[in-house]
């Protein structure tokens, strides 16, 4: 008999071949064949071909006993699986393998270990033809086994390989996708072993798993092994890296987490023991597993992927700790937000509060509300009933017929690629996961609701709380000719709102990123040694762990924060204004009251421009600058610019510019636009002047409404006085616009009137402002306000 049907080499394979050896197999012949002389690595091996199953079904008369089986499959309650899954194993488990399909695979084998330079390691995984299809994942449903040694090993993983396409999960997901269960069929692959165990491994995505925004490269992965990848086991690091800025050559990693990994996985020599997690040594925890050339490498290898596959790929990598040589190991189709309309967006709304239970990695930006169930083990499924939602430590692929029943899930671990992240993006159901907490925290039968809407920070809440939801046509919505923007400062929302109906940031709030990324006074970062604070010095170090230079943690730190909202919006214009905490504000961060004044006003005070040159704060203020060089020259991120808050006076705006050219961001060098805060009577007053020296005004309603009527809008006694929309901060405006008619300076508006007072948001239309900027969830009904009022205008 030909051997040659049951067998074929990856340089034989391409991606028309999925039906003779399932998807995985034949998206690895693809790149093998089509992407390895470009550069990227995908290893060696070959594939046992769906005649070689139909030729073990057959040699072991398997056919109509496992139609018999399957016969009997509760299609509806899925009551019997467990049993009918173990029957159908056993019988695959009894048979032999074929003298045939044994000959092809251990001439294969050889012909392997030949090419590559003598015996070698493998890997051996599971292949459906119904696998890796751009409407269907499969992704984990089979089997896959590593570290396989000599030809009994291989023959016995091929063998289990087989068995493996009927256990329950996989059983459960055919049923759901509509594939009858003897249609589909199994190859296995046998590649030569990337030695993960010895360095790092991970999973990425061409597009964000979390928001669908389809021009950042998502990239995870953990030290050793895999494994602990998918199932949760620790955190990972994640990588975002920005898809054009790549293209044209920059370093566009624009955020990076670095994550615990506590363990790592490795082969073991154990008796019965295949895999052991061990400790990782504190010191590799703190590194990143890819440096910012390997980072970059693989990176160019996902955007040839995509580009080949032409959609969203879902790709495994491996880092070999013996050539120290980056592989790809699989590719699939994305399949969650590449088969949606990015057009159509719900949106979530929660309309009470409740006491927070616990909180972790929001997966999917929704609500739901159900029934805790305390869950240790998959067996214990019977217990689930529609709409419950599942909480536990973390799932694997086993778990996947019981999450098809819940509304929700939350896990004690796990990141954004962990497996139940993954499944929970597919069914489309909210997830909170890694709360580390959860099931200390909840109790069994608990009502609880899951809040996903607000970032990719998720709160498990007590009780039942009521929800609404907003479907939006986003491609119905008109633009006004007043470019509406928005008021932002979390990184963590930037995706997601990015595919919102805006023309950019007006307001990035650098302070923002400061108190909530950062958390630490630059000052006592550059001052560490000096400082008495025993607690702050403890808190720095903990904070900081990983940087040798502690000034290297603000400027990175701040750095990839603002990188982040600048790609998502990107080419749209990011206006970053530099730091405005006040002394009272600055003296709350770690380490703040050893450089910080107390001033009776701060309002008034020490802040803003003033700050910028002062001995007290301007090293701080050149980490702040080196920040935003950074995200500029080195991200290449030119859609950044720059406003500086509170300057008093022109000649404090002169001395201000001439410090930021000293620190490397020169007015107009590369486009550097920089704008000024309008937000003190003297900048209304001498706009001519101060219009000289900057690219544009932006109007901080708040502040230039409490200097012009006197009134501290925090002063209870006086709040009922504070009124953005009162007569004299009308004239203000209308001042500041007839002194810059006709200079094309820019002028737009940041606060929250516009879109509480159709009056004034008319007012400001009338007057001719180039722009508003909205708190995000202001945005909409002030697009609203906006064309009511360009429509009166007319």
């Amino acid at each position: 008999m030909n051997t040659d049907i049951f067998v074929l080499p990856f340089s034989e394979l391409g991606i028309a071949d999925v039906r003779r050896v399932g998807g995985k197999n034949a998206s690895l012949g693809e790149m093998f064949n089509r992407m390895r002389h470009g550069g990227i690595r995908v290893p060696d091996g070959f594939a046992t071909t769906v005649e070689a199953f139909r030729l073990y079904l057959h040699h072991n008369n398997l056919e109509a006993p496992l139609q018999d089986v399957f016969h009997k499959l509760d299609k509806v309650q899925f009551s019997n699986l467990n049993d009918i899954g173990l029957e159908a194993r056993l019988l695959m488990q009894g048979g032999s393998m074929p003298p045939d399909l044994r000959e092809a695979i251990l001439e294969a084998y050889a012909q392997l270990c030949e090419r590559n330079g003598g015996t070698k390691p493998l890997a051996v995984r599971s292949s459906a033809t119904a696998e890796d299809l751009p409407s269907a994942s499969f992704a984990g449903q089979h089997e896959s086994y590593l570290n396989i040694h000599g030809t009994e090993q291989l023959l016995d993983a091929v063998k289990r390989c087989f068995v493996s396409l009927y256990t329950d999960r996989a059983i459960r997901y055919r049923q759901d996708q509509g594939f009858g269960q003897m249609d589909v069929l199994l190859s296995a692959g046998v590649q030569l072993m990337v030695r993960a165990d010895l360095a790092c491994s991970g999973v990425a995505f061409t597009i964000d798993p979390d928001s669908g925004f389809r021009d950042m490269l998502y990239l995870s992965g953990v030290w050793g092994l895999g494994e602990n990848l998918v199932q949760g086991t620790v955190n990972p690091d994640v990588f975002l890296v920005f898809k054009p800025t790549l293209k044209l050559g920059k370093q566009a990693i624009v955020n990076r987490k670095i994550g615990d990994k506590h363990l790592h996985m490795v082969f073991s020599d154990a008796p019965g023991e295949t895999l052991r997690n061990i400790p990782t040594p504190e010191a590799q925890r703190l590194k990143p597993v890819l440096n910012d050339e390997q980072l970059t490498e693989l990176s160019h290898w996902l955007l040839r992927i995509e580009e080949h596959y032409r959609m969203p790929m879902d790709v495994e990598w491996a880092l070999d700790g013996e050539d120290q040589k980056l592989y790809i190991l699989q590719a699939r189709p994305e399949t969650v937000h590449s088969t949606k309309n990015p057009y159509l967006l719900t949106r979530y709304h929660l309309k009470e509060q409740g006491r927070v239970l616990c909180s972790g990695n929001a997966i999917g930006a929704a609500i739901t509300s159900g029934r805790a169930r305390l869950l240790q083990h998959p067996s214990e499924g019977h217990m689930v009933e529609a709409g419950d939602i599942i909480v536990t430590d973390l799932t694997n692929p086993d778990w996947d017929p019981v999450l098809k029943k819940a509304s929700g899930i939350v896990t004690n671990r796990g990141g954004r690629t962990s497996h139940a992240s993954i499944v929970a993006r597919e069914l489309g159901v909210p997830a909170i996961v890694g709360t580390g907490n959860a099931t200390g925290s909840i109790s069994e039968g608990q009502h609880i609701t899951l809040d996903c809407s607000a970032g990719q920070t998720g709160q498990v809440l007590e009780g039942t709380l009521a929800w609404e939801t907003e479907s939006l046509d986003l491609q119905s919505i008109r633009m006004p000719h007043t470019a509406p923007m928005l008021i932002l400062g979390d990184p963590e929302q930037a995706m997601a709102l990015a595919a919102f109906p805006s023309r950019g940031v007006g307001l990035l709030r650098m302070e923002f990123i400061i108190s909530n990324s950062i958390r630490i006074h630059p000052m006592a970062l550059l001052h560490f040694d000096k400082l008495e604070d025993a607690d702050a010095k403890k808190n720095i170090a903990a904070l900081s762990a990983g940087y040798a230079d502690k000034k290297a943690y603000f400027v990175n730190k701040l750095a990839e924060a603002v990188g982040l909202i600048a790609a998502a919006f990107y080419p749209r214009d990011v206006v970053v204004r530099m730091s405005d905490f006040k002394s009272n504000e600055y003296a709350n961060l770690i380490g703040g009251k050893a450089f910080e004044q107390v001033e009776e006003n701060p309002m008034l005070g020490f802040r803003g421009a003033s700050r910028y040159g002062h001995p007290a704060y301007k090293d701080a203020f050149a980490l702040e600058c080196a920040a935003m060089k950074q995200v500029r020259e080195v991200m290449g991120l030119h859609n950044v610019k720059l406003m500086i808050p509170f300057c008093r006076t022109p000649e404090e705006g002169s001395k201000v510019l001439e410090l930021m050219a000293q620190y490397g961001l020169k007015r107009g060098q590369d486009g550097l636009q920089v704008y000024v805060m309008c937000e003190i009577p003297s900048n209304v007053l001498l706009a001519r002047a101060f219009a000289a020296l900057f690219d544009g005004f932006s109007i901080g309603s708040n502040d230039l409404t409490q200097l012009t009527l006197g009134i501290d809008r925090d002063n209870a006694i006086l709040a009922n006085l504070f009124n953005e929309n009162n007569p004299a901060l009308r004239a203000m405006i209308a001042l500041l616009m007839q002194q810059l008619q006709g200079s094309g300076i820019p002028v737009g508006l940041c606060g929250q009137a516009p879109s509480d007072i159709p009056e004034f948001t008319r007012f400001l239309v009338e007057q001719g402002l180039n722009s508003i900027s909205f708190n995000p969830d202001a945005l909409l009904p002030g697009i609203a306000l906006m064309n009511e009022a360009e429509r009166g205008k007319r």
